[in-house]
């Protein structure tokens, strides 16, 4: 019989904040407003729970009217600060579209930070 490699092909799953969520996300909490870092990151739990072996969820980030740094910590980061996944699944399995750069490097450097501080805790 012959060895043969199957290369399966990564599919990537659209998600608009903009068009989905708000394009005014804002705050840490729902006590800060209905479209808050945490009401996010269950969006985005949600999401991700949900892909598949081959699946990489692309978070299109265009049409975001703000988007400031406690909703990105908050989404992002927590997700890795509650320990709901790693800073490496999330690097694998998640994906920015869009033109404005900064926000790709200001969102990593959330996920990031919470892993080193969750390995310092532990």
């Amino acid at each position: 019989m012959d060895n043969q490699t199957v290369v399966k092909k990564m599919t990537e799953i659209l998600y608009s904040i903009a068009e989905e969520f708000t394009p005014f996300p804002a705050g840490r909490t729902p006590e800060e407003g209905d479209f808050s870092g945490q009401a996010f990151r269950k969006v985005l739990t949600e999401k991700l729970q949900k892909l598949k072996a081959n699946d990489k969820l692309v978070i299109d980030l265009h049409g975001l009217k703000m988007a400031g740094s406690s909703f990105l910590e908050e989404a992002f980061g927590g997700l890795v600060r509650l320990g709901i996944f790693s800073a490496e699944m999330l690097h694998d399995k998640m994906s920015f579209a869009t033109d404005k750069p900064f926000l790709i490097e200001e969102i990593w450097l959330y996920i990031d930070r919470a892993e080193v501080h969750k390995k310092q805790q532990a």
